[in-house]
């Protein structure tokens, strides 16, 4: 296997940053625990996006700083959001009912495995029997586009974008999009197809890391954060 332990991969920040960068002006956004939530930050100036929470929030703003907002008005990860103007605060069988319906252009969310075909694997490690599934698989199946922001890798150096996912599933064919901290893959009727790599890697050397062959964009670029 080619020896890539002296690349450098993008952070947590610029992973959520890239995935910001998707959102179109008007898009309704739901954003999963962890990394996916700081996206609510890095949305350009010149979009407007409506965040959606599963607990009952549709409109929120920006993660709070120490001391700031409301503690009865968090994301999915307990964090205190800005109040914007039009925020509409509802009960969880209508927010339920908003994904459920289709309403939602994207949902971002963690990922432990993603498959060759889209499945998602994110909720439980069988060996640790550690999880709990929460939206997820509401999520999943609801939202036009689901965007999984994950580390390429497991700690230990192995496949977290496998061929078949071995752990429970989250949803079927449901992934659109994988963006991790050395590389964009989008998964289309071509396959798993790499469109962006981390500044200094190679194709080469993320198809080493991944273990379904992987389809090349022709317009390979470095990661785009504008």
């Amino acid at each position: 296997m080619t020896d890539t332990s002296d690349k450098i991969r993008i952070d947590e920040q610029t992973m959520a940053l890239r995935v910001a960068r998707e959102f179109k002006d008007g898009d309704t956004v739901n954003l999963g625990i962890g990394v996916p939530t700081l996206a609510s930050n890095l949305v350009p100036m010149d979009r407007e996006v409506i965040f959606h929470s599963e607990n009952g929030a549709l409109g929120y703003g920006q993660i709070c700083t120490a001391g700031e907002g409301s503690p009865h008005l968090v994301n999915a990860g307990g964090q205190p959001v800005e109040v914007r103007p039009g925020l509409a605060v509802v009960d969880h069988a209508e927010s339920f009912a908003f994904i459920r319906g289709g309403w939602l252009d994207y949902t971002v969310l963690g990922g432990l495995q993603v498959s060759e075909k889209g499945d998602l694997s994110n909720w439980m490690i069988p060996n640790k029997q550690i999880g709990t599934i929460g939206g997820a698989m509401d999520l999943a199946l609801g939202a036009k586009n689901v965007i999984v922001v994950m580390p390429h890798n497991t700690k230990d150096g192995g496949y977290k974008i496998v061929k078949e996912c071995s752990y429970p599933l989250t949803g079927v064919q449901c992934v659109t999009m994988v963006v991790t901290d050395i590389a964009v893959i989008r998964i289309d009727k071509r396959g798993m197809v790499l469109c962006e790599v981390a500044p200094g890697w190679t194709a080469e050397e993320v198809q080493a890391l991944t273990e379904p062959k992987l389809v090349i964009d022709p317009d390979l670029t470095e990661i785009a954060l504008a």
